[in-house]
Formats: structure tokens, sequence, C-alpha cells
């Protein structure tokens, strides 16, 4: 008989032991996070790639209490809607340079002529005043995790090589909805135009527009070559691809794991920028291949007009935060 209750005790331990261990079990599974990351470059780009190894790498360092699904080409929409959906928490992690609803001021990157390569671009971002505009948007609902580099831009059209501020003069250009860029254009002499990304192919091909002023990766993976055959390097403006999340998302994380997302982050922007170089190497060969007429632009004439571009933005936000960024970009060279 005590053989009988000894192992009928057992039998209750193991059973309540069971319970327990698969109640820890679906806790554990019920902490697990799915995260909604949504960016507008095709499936093919280098962001893409960038962005996949970020969500390995989170999972990874939060031993899969996050994962990340990635939305690219738009599927979310564009970078206008990107951002307000991460502002309104239907995405919590968004790519873009559409940054007006996080804050106006992330576009002083784009200041014409601001920076002269990308070690000088990516020293600043490093630096202290790089720092502080990576700490704005906190009072609209967004975090900031880094900024990816969009890259410096170019000039691009269906009619001619652009050599000279002259050859810009009516010329219908096409831009994303970034203040700065478009008032650059303008200053320039073009008639400058936002028009949402998904959409600039057809636009070309129409006659909506005669060119674009594109990132090299972005005119070649868009496919942008096909209806605009004359790319002239200027590299007059430099645009990030900001990286923000969702606040009210990232404060319900644990430290733990948002310390998981931002080391992801940093890691992530390390290996994208030892990409670019031989990226753009190989995106210029292969543009030239296709019969894409390339020329040098000499920047000094271009330059020579933007000041009131400077003039404006320092009444928007603030001379002294111009003044600030002009000079660390300056010491980061």
């Amino acid at each position: 008989m005590p053989q009988r209750r000894t192992q009928a005790r057992l039998s209750w331990l193991a059973i309540a032991l069971a319970t327990t261990l698969g109640v820890i079990d679906l806790q554990s599974a019920s902490a697990a996070r799915a995260l909604r990351l949504a960016h507008a470059s095709s499936s093919d780009s280098l962001i893409n790639q960038a962005v996949q190894r970020f969500a390995e790498e989170v999972k990874s360092e939060s031993k899969g209490e996050l994962t990340i699904k990635v939305f690219p080409d738009g599927q979310l929409g564009d970078e206008g809607p990107i951002a307000e959906g991460v502002g309104n928490g239907s995405i919590d992690i968004g790519l873009g340079g559409a940054v007006d609803a996080i804050d106006p001021r992330l576009n002083v990157v784009s200041l014409p002529f601001l920076f002269r390569d990308a070690a000088n671009v990516h020293a600043f971002l490093d630096g202290l005043q790089g720092k502080t505009l990576l700490s704005l948007g906190q009072d609209h609902g967004y975090v900031l995790l880094g900024a990816l580099d969009s890259g410096f831009r170019q000039f691009a059209n269906n009619k001619h090589p652009i050599a000279t501020p002259a050859d810009l003069a009516g010329l219908k250009i096409r831009t994303p909805p970034n203040p700065v860029i478009l008032a650059t254009l303008k200053q320039l002499g073009a008639l400058a135009q936002s028009i949402p990304f998904g959409e600039v192919y057809s636009a070309l091909q129409s006659g909506v527009v005669d060119g674009v002023e594109p990132e090299l990766r972005d005119f070649y993976d868009q496919k942008w070559f096909e209806v605009a055959k004359y790319l002239s390097q200027s590299n007059y403006i430099w645009s990030a691809n900001y990286w923000f999340m969702n606040k009210d998302s990232y404060d319900g994380l644990s430290e733990p794991q948002r310390e998981a997302l931002r080391k992801a982050a940093q890691d992530t922007v390390i290996w994208y920028r030892g990409q670019l170089d031989a990226t753009y190497a190989k995106v210029l060969a292969e543009l030239k291949a296709k019969g894409v007429q390339v020329n040098a632009v000499d920047g000094a004439p271009f330059q020579a007009l933007v000041d009131p571009v400077y003039t404006r933005f320092a009444g928007e936000w603030g001379q002294a935060f111009v003044d600030q960024t002009r000079s660390a970009a300056r010491e980061a060279r």
C-alpha cells in the first residue's frame, strides 16, 4: 500500500511539474514580440540587405524575444506614409528620408554641399552634433535608431547632360518630399516637383517630369536609367535614410530588448557603411554598360548659388542650429 501511495504522489508531482513547465512555455511564447519594419527601397537593395541582417541580429541578441518582419518595396506605403504609420503605431519601425512628421530639423543634413564625401558624413554623424541630431523626434512620438546613407544625389534626365546651372533651367525634375531638396533645385533654376517614390518611373516615361536627382543605387535598382539616359555626377546633396521607431513601442520593451535593438542597429550601420564603395563602383559600371551617358560636374558654379537656401532654413530652424551643423560638418572633414 505505501508503495502505491508513493507512486501516486510521484505521478501527481510529474503532472504538476509538466503543467508548470507548460505555463512557463506559454508565458515565454506570449512574451515574444513581432515588430513590423517598413521601407520603400527595393527588395534587392543594399538597404533591404541591411535590415534583414538587423532582423537576424535582433532575434539573436534578444534570444528570440523579438522578431522583425520586414516589408520592403513600399508594401506599407511610400516614405511619407511610413513615417506617419510609425507615428501612429500601425508600423513599429521605418526607414526613409521623409521626416517632417518626426522633426523638420532632421532635414539639415540635406543642405546643399554640406559634406565633402562619405567619410565626412560618417564622422559628422558619429560626432556630438550627429548624436544631438539623432536625439530629435521624441517629443513627436519617435525614437531614432540611427541613420543609413541614402547617399549623395546626382542629376539625371532624358534631355541632355548637366554641366552648369544653366543646363537645369526649365527642366522638370522630380524630388522626394524633402523641402531642402525642393528649395535647392528651384534655386538652381529647375522646375522641381515632389512625386512619390513608386511613381517615378511612370512619371519619367510619360513626360510628367524630364528627370530626377537620384542617389545612384535607387537610379539603378528602380530602373530609372531606362527612361533617363543622362547621368551627371554632382554630389550636390547628401541625404539620410533615417531609422526610426514608434516611441510607445520602444518604451514598451524591456531594457535588455531595447539594448538588443540598439546594438543590432549600430552593428548594421557599421556593416552597411563598409559595403558602399564596392556597391557604388559596381552600380556605376553597370549603368555605363547599359548605355547611360555619365559626366562629372564641377560643383563650384552650383555651390555659388545656394546661400539663399541656407538663409531660408536658418529662419525656420534657427540660425544657431544651422551654424552649429555647418561648423561640425567642416570639423569632421
